[in-house]
């Protein structure tokens, strides 16, 4: 589970600041803590799909017991460790969509972090990859 530590700081105007150490251009804010909180996730997937547009890599969340932490989707974790595996292995898009045997833009939405993708078409770019797709339960 991919755990990003937030900071909330109260601002000048009462309302409350969220940004991520870790990823420096997610930032958004609330009228207090929880809606705050509820903004973050849309701020940091944001950002991390700016990251990617950018072709950069994925910061990895710091480890950090005493702060507050924002955990992204299992979907959007599942497309972020599949654009790094992409990353670090330098397949492209269109080499990802002729081995899968697909259009590109059934890749571009499978590395959509807004896009609903199914579980299949994640599990069949991973084992295209040389990889296998788990999912854990945590309580």
């Amino acid at each position: 589970m991919l755990r990003y530590p937030v900071k909330l700081e109260r601002d000048s105007n009462g309302t409350i600041l969220v940004s991520f150490p870790d990823v420096p251009e997610a930032h958004t804010f609330g009228d207090d803590r929880e809606e705050a909180l509820a903004r973050a996730v849309d701020a940091l997937e944001t950002a991390l799909m700016g990251y990617m547009e950018d072709r950069r890599a994925i910061p990895p969340p710091s480890v950090s017991r005493r702060v507050q932490h924002v955990a992204v989707p299992a979907l959007t974790e599942a497309k972020l460790a599949l654009y790094s595996l992409m990353r670090t292995g330098r397949i492209t898009k269109t080499e990802l969509a002729g081995r899968l045997n697909w259009h590109l833009p059934q890749v571009d939405r499978l590395l959509n972090l807004r896009h609903a993708s199914r579980l299949d078409q994640l599990e069949a770019a991973f084992r295209v990859l040389g990889k296998h797709l788990s999912v854990q339960i945590m309580d």
